[in-house]
């Protein structure tokens, strides 16, 4: 497949220079399936409130620290100030080529970039720089900025931003406003809207050489705010600024609406919330079953000055739960993975600890058309799986598969009977309690853990496996000491959540592809290295309608069930949210992604 792509860019590349620069007509918007929901001459986002009032101010809460206000490299990649570039508070002094809609699966608008180009087979994508944009320092952003962004991401940067020119055959400046990417046969279909994700840094303001450095110096950006204070691991404040060039571009109406944000910093997650109690921040995003049940009788909501809302998810559930370190030895026999999967007692965690409140995850995309739970593989799917007969259970191919079911006693001797032959076929046997391998070595690990939400169903998994004579110890670490061993995986196992959206793509390179594996600071907590999943990914960045595109990642999910990678845990139908009665939200149903923060404002702001 790759040298037939490579000799249709080769046949493109050379009709390009006998009839000159391929040409396409300037578009507003770009979709990945289909085409985008709104027409060139839209008014604005139909999630916000465009006549939402201007002004005041909101604190946002988050657990850990910061030691940087430059995102886009290694060394702050997990301490990076929030809110400077960030998908929950808005690119708040840096912007991107374009913006995704939150109410479409995978649709971006022209926000640096006023418009672009790019053919049906996706092979280049130019992007036309807005003439209005400006840095804050009032300079011009230009086709110059973009090119030097990319060399110095390429050169400087972290993943994912470090990797996107090794899809990239020529970078090519085509007029002072206008830069072209043409791409090489290492691309896919998802690729130009990746790309056009990138941030945009300014040239003349950006030193090449310290780059690479953790920083406290507030940058020059083009987005909608500055920095204007900074208290080093504790707090960051953003002004708006009055001279912001996209103010009144369709996208950015209703959006952008305090004259000030500013986020706090907390060690922990009990720690944020009482701050929140006593009004601290302003916004609490509740992801605590228990919580949200239990821990809102203080004086603030019975006075009316915290609101709680509650919205229905439309977007696919993700999957939380245990995720192995397969590069430990003892985690890399799929039976003794399964087995193990077997052991957590869902049944009596969700009636003891969470009210009954949460539904077991049987997909990566629980809840939406993509999930393969409780379907058959289609013609499709199979096609994709042929070369792979191994990779996918053959009751996970046809559609019957369930996780194992306890009868909810936290002790299910007929679940426990079925691990221990899984276990006794990987070479482990039960000596005196104790569940021991070949070599007469107990079977014995850590899990790491972030907070005490995650050690509470910890501990009710460790009573499961010690049933079994399998010791598991609890390693309950700072937010620092977490995201450093995350980043090495310095861990046997670990709680995590893998968001998942409409529309996957790239993203799951980074998280399950055979190149992340062993790549510091990718997100491949797994240490999946499959050809199964490298070819189902594939297919899915390369289907080109919504039906292939299903199949695709419906035998993607398929063959991350069959691993036996994450014990699933849980998920919400819900999601949750409370807040000071003075911070108001657009009426109606929030978009297809959720409540969206940015487009929220402060009910006390003066006209």
């Amino acid at each position: 497949m790759k040298r037939l792509l490579a000799a249709i860019t080769m046949i493109a590349g050379g009709l390009t220079g006998v009839l000159g620069t391929a040409h396409a007509e300037p578009v507003h918007a770009i979709a990945m399936h289909g085409e985008p929901a709104l027409a060139a001459d839209f008014d604005h986002f139909p999630y916000v409130n465009p006549d939402a009032p201007k002004g005041g101010k909101v604190t946002y809460g988050v657990v850990g620290s910061f030691d940087s206000v430059r995102p886009f490299i290694v060394r702050s990649m997990r301490t990076a100030a929030r809110g400077v570039v960030d998908p929950e508070f808005g690119n708040l002094v840096y912007e991107t080529l374009m913006q995704r809609s939150q109410d479409e699966p995978f649709t971006l608008y022209g926000l640096l970039a006023e418009t672009v180009e790019w053919d049906e087979a996706r092979s280049f994508i130019q992007y036309n720089i807005n003439p209005k944009a400006r840095w804050s320092d009032g300079e011009p952003v230009t086709a110059d900025d973009v090119i030097f962004t990319m060399e110095l991401l390429r050169d400087k940067g972290r993943p994912p931003y470090s990797t996107r020119l090794n899809r990239v055959a020529k970078m090519e400046k085509v007029s002072d406003l206008s830069v072209r990417f043409t791409f090489n046969e290492d691309s896919n279909r998802e690729f130009p809207l990746i790309l056009s994700l990138s941030p945009v840094l300014p040239r003349h303001a950006t030193d090449p050489e310290t780059f690479d450095q953790s920083t406290l110096e507030p940058g020059i950006g083009s987005g909608p705010y500055l920095i204007s204070e900074i208290k080093p691991g504790e707090r960051i404040t953003f002004q708006r600024r009055d001279d912001y060039w996209a103010k009144d571009l369709p996208i950015k109406r209703g959006i952008d609406n305090y004259d000030q944000i500013a986020v706090e910093y907390f060690l922990s997650e009990t720690a944020q919330f009482e701050a929140f109690k006593k009004g601290v921040f302003d916004v609490y995003p509740d992801g605590s079953a228990t919580n949200w049940s239990r821990g809102y009788n203080f004086p603030a909501v019975a006075a009316g000055d915290v609101v709680r809302k509650e919205y229905d998810r439309k977007t696919p559930s993700g999957m939380y739960g245990f995720v192995f370190n397969t590069r430990r030895p003892f985690f890399q026999d799929v039976r003794v993975r399964k087995a193990l999967t077997m052991l957590f007692d869902f049944k009596w965690a969700n009636r003891s600890l969470y009210d009954n409140t949460y539904t077991r995850t049987h997909s990566f995309w629980d809840g939406s058309d993509l999930s393969s739970y409780g379907k058959p593989a289609d013609a499709r799917e199979r096609e994709i799986l042929a070369r792979f007969p191994e990779a996918v259970s053959a009751d996970i191919l046809d559609g019957t598969w369930r996780l194992q079911e306890t009868d909810g006693s936290g002790r299910d001797r007929k679940v426990s009977r079925a691990a221990l032959t899984l276990l006794q076929e990987a070479g482990y046997r039960i000596e005196a309690g104790k569940l021991l391998d070949q070599a007469g070595k107990p079977f014995s690990f850590a899990l790491m853990t972030q907070n005490e939400g995650q050690e509470k169903l910890a501990v009710a998994f460790q009573r499961s496996l010690a049933a079994l004579g399998i010791d598991m110890q609890i390693r309950t670490v700072d937010d620092a000491q977490y995201q450093q061993r995350s980043q090495t995986f310095d861990y046997d196992m670990i709680m995590k959540a893998f968001t998942s959206s409409l529309s996957p793509g790239t993203e799951q390179i980074n998280r399950w592809g055979s190149a992340s594996r062993d790549r510091e600071g990718s997100f491949n907590f797994a240490g999946a290295a499959s050809p199964a999943i490298d070819a189902t990914i594939d297919a899915m960045l390369n289907a080109r309608t919504a039906e292939d595109f299903r199949s695709s990642v419906r035998a993607f999910d398929r063959v991350l069930l069959s691993g036996h990678y994450v014990i699933p845990a849980f998920h919400l139908g819900k999601s949750w949210v409370a807040h000071r009665s003075h911070i108001a939200a657009p009426d109606g149903d929030p978009p297809l992604y959720g409540y969206y923060l940015p487009a929220w404002w402060d009910k006390s702001a003066k006209p």
